[in-house]
């Protein structure tokens, strides 16, 4: 281990904030302030402080594991990786390269993305790859390319939005899932700025805001036409800016005047003076923003929600200004960089379309293949899921735990059960792996350097602290093996340096653009914002030589001279407000929502091997209002059922009336009787391919009465 302080970066959220590792007196590995990061300025949540937890040989994966008469056991690595090959190569010998799937996730470092998608492209042939991000900010995505033509979480850095006027942040609750970025948002309002927080529940966050709306769950789209109505009647549309660099105007206005306020409130369940207010706030200030979270995202309709928030802010002249914008504050850790460089199933590195001919011939020659020889897209996320068993005969999943992340988990670990194959490369033994064939243990975060997007656009180094246990190998370790068994000898470096060399040139003249950052100038510079080219020439290779000052600086601040479309305009969309796809009835009354507690991650599959986090987040619960608690006559701490279409979990009241009395809130942080995501519904986005993870109809039952 080595005994200097180690600047680096958490494992866990999008915000990716800076912290120091250094050795402990007992031994171990301890966290230390890290004052120059700008993003957090030393400030971490309880997650980031304990991070070096999971470190330890007696929480994590040591050896690999084979099922053997039913049960894992442990085996040597070469045993492991030719059980991975012949599992792989029977399903493709079978049934054809798609019968072979890969499931990636938003954790993985920019590195490992990008070997995984030319891993199953190359060496599977296989069009069947998507990842976890999928159900993260994929909807914004989707409306963000729309309207911008380029897609990136925050559009500027956050230090922009103590200095803006207003900032309406849409479905966070980022006193919980991103602590450390409050105190951005305290300094706006010390500045003199407000905050409206829209949420159907009275969150940490929503209890800092200065004017909080409660809108019925699903109803989001209604809520942002309804304020673009009054935008436009009260005349608060920036004319000049709206001819200058936008098209589609009419069309969408035309579409928001459907959605008078009246109408609105009948909706959302928010008060036609509340929706004015929050026209008056966001509006006379010259500088404000809009940021979405999960909440208006991971819905059927997702991508025309965000799609209406942004058309508030083109409508109002906000993006593309100074302290202006929309933005989405990404969730998981690399969960941007993560689908920039090929995990997902429609994009090649650099942003680039797998359809689009010029994309294939460039990614094809950095690869040294026949473009012609690159499958085409594939599946989505969930629709890949879905299909394992059936269309899908084996999988390699790296770095997700869908079994308790994905919608309608029940029905996910069933085809994850059908199976003929499954290898899994994780830190832990999740859910998940548990029901492997193979289970790799990998390197993580502290032991293995690489590089992450976070939220801003921001790619950041991180760096080596500490030597992995011994058995443990890095997940670009395991592609070098697996390619070469598989008869592809080059082409899967193990260095992470050497990947990100490659993934420049890959990158260079795409939409996100890394060919002029280099692993010392992330050292250097603290980070550097994409879109960043190599230089005037698009030479990587000179940017490899130059001095920082003789290259691009980097973008942090998107759109001020223009968009990224043809015309360089942004483009409004002109979209309605629809129902959810599942609304309640007679049978299932109520609304259900989904969401996260602060001192749990994602499926859990770390955090919750982490005794103070434990402590803190012990389990699942119900959050309920009073008046849906006593027609149950459940008090708090009585256990109560929740049941949709998909299924039933059992967790303990929590009574409270900062939720609105047609909503329960349940965590989804883990498995077992308590799984939210038994109840959620995988109806899906028509663009995004994002579930609906936010609203689905439930009924709740007192627990003593359904058990009689």
């Amino acid at each position: 281990m080595k005994t200097a302080s180690t600047p680096t970066h958490c494992p866990y959220c999008a915000l990716q904030c800076g912290m120091n590792l250094s050795s402990s007196p007992q031994g171990g590995v301890e966290v230390q302030e890290r004052a120059d990061f700008p993003v957090n300025r030393g400030a971490l949540c309880g997650k980031g402080r304990t991070a070096p937890a999971v470190l330890s040989s007696s929480v994590r994966l040591t050896s690999p594991l084979v099922r053997s008469g039913g049960t894992l056991v442990p085996a040597t690595w070469d045993e492991a990786l030719d059980r991975i090959v012949e599992g792989l190569g029977a399903a493709r010998d079978a049934h054809g390269p798609d019968a072979c799937g890969v499931f990636g996730g938003g954790g993985l470092t920019n590195e490992k993305a990008y070997a995984l998608g030319k891993f199953a492209r190359v060496v599977l042939g296989t069009s069947q790859i998507d990842y976890n991000g999928r159900f993260c900010m994929s909807s914004a995505a989707a409306a963000g390319t729309k309207a911008f033509g380029l897609d990136r979480g925050l559009p500027f850095p956050l230090e922009d939005i103590p200095r803006t006027g207003c900032v309406i942040l849409v479905g966070s609750n980022l006193a919980e899932t991103m602590p450390p970025s409050l105190r951005f948002f305290n300094e706006l309002r010390e500045n003199g700025g407000t905050l409206i927080v829209i949420d159907p529940r009275r969150t940490k966050t929503a209890e800092q805001a200065d004017l909080h709306l409660a809108p019925r769950p699903g109803t989001d789209l209604a809520l942002a036409l309804g304020l673009l109505h009054l935008v436009v009647a009260e005349g608060r549309v920036d004319e000049e800016y709206v001819r200058d660099r936008t098209v589609g105007w009419e069309d969408a206005r035309a579409a928001a005047m459907a959605h008078w306020p009246e109408y609105v409130e009948r909706i959302t369940g928010v008060s036609v003076p509340q929706l004015r207010e929050a026209v008056r706030l966001f509006c006379e200030p010259e500088a404000a923003m809009v940021l979405t979270a999960r909440g208006p995202e991971q819905q059927s309709k997702g991508t025309d929600t965000v799609s209406a928030w942004i058309n508030l802010c083109l409508a109002t002249g906000r993006v593309g200004r100074p302290r202006s914008g929309y933005g989405c504050l990404t969730g998981q850790g690399n969960g941007q960089g993560g689908r920039e460089h090929g995990q997902k199933a429609d994009q090649l590195p650099g942003y680039r379309k797998l359809t689009d001919p010029a994309a294939r011939r460039h990614v094809a020659e950095v690869w040294g293949v026949d473009p012609d020889s690159l499958p085409g897209p594939g599946r989505s996320a969930y629709e890949l899921l879905d299909a394992l068993g059936t269309d899908i005969r084996a999988l390699l999943l790296m770095g997700s735990n869908p079994v308790v992340s994905a919608p309608r988990a029940a029905h996910v670990e069933e085809r994850v059960r059908s199976l003929d194959f499954l290898a899994v490369c994780d830190v832990v033994l999740s859910e998940t792996a548990a029901l492997a064939d193979v289970v790799l243990p990998v390197t993580q975060w502290a032991e293995e350097s690489g590089t992450t997007t976070n939220l801003e656009g921001r790619v950041l180094l991180r760096r080596r602290a500490v030597s992995p246990p011994e058995g443990v190998r890095s997940d670009l370790e395991v592609m070098h093996e697996l390619a070469a068994r598989l008869g592809v000898e080059k082409g899967f470096p193990t260095e992470p340096e050497e990947v990100f060399e490659e993934l420049r040139r890959a990158s260079a003249g795409g939409l996100a653009d890394y060919s002029g950052i280099t692993y010392r100038r992330l050292a250097e510079e603290n980070g550097v914002f994409w879109p960043c080219p190599a230089d005037g020439s698009g030479d990587a290779e000179a940017a490899s030589e130059a001095r920082p000052a003789d290259v691009h600086p980097g973008t942090p601040r998107l759109f001020l001279d223009r968009f990224a479309t043809e015309d360089s305009r942004a483009r409004f969309a002109p979209v309605t407000h629809r129902a959810a796809a599942e609304e309640p009835d007679d049978e299932y009354p109520v609304l259900l929502t989904t969401g996260r507690v602060v001192a749990q991650y994602q499926s859990g599959a770390q955090t919750r091997r982490v005794d103070e986090l434990n402590a803190a987040a012990p389990g699942p619960f119900v959050e309920l209002h009073p008046r849906l608690a006593a027609r149950l006559g459940a008090a708090e701490g009585d256990p109560v059922a929740v049941v949709s279409r998909r299924g039933r979990a059992v967790a303990p009241a929590r009574i409270t009336a900062g939720i609105r009395p047609d909503t329960v809130f349940m965590p989804f942080h883990w498995p077992g009787e308590g799984r939210a995501n038994t109840l959620t519904n995988p109806a899906l986005d028509p663009t995004s391919r994002m579930p609906e993870f936010k609203v689905c109809a439930v009924r709740v039952e007192a627990v003593e009465a359904v058990e009689a």
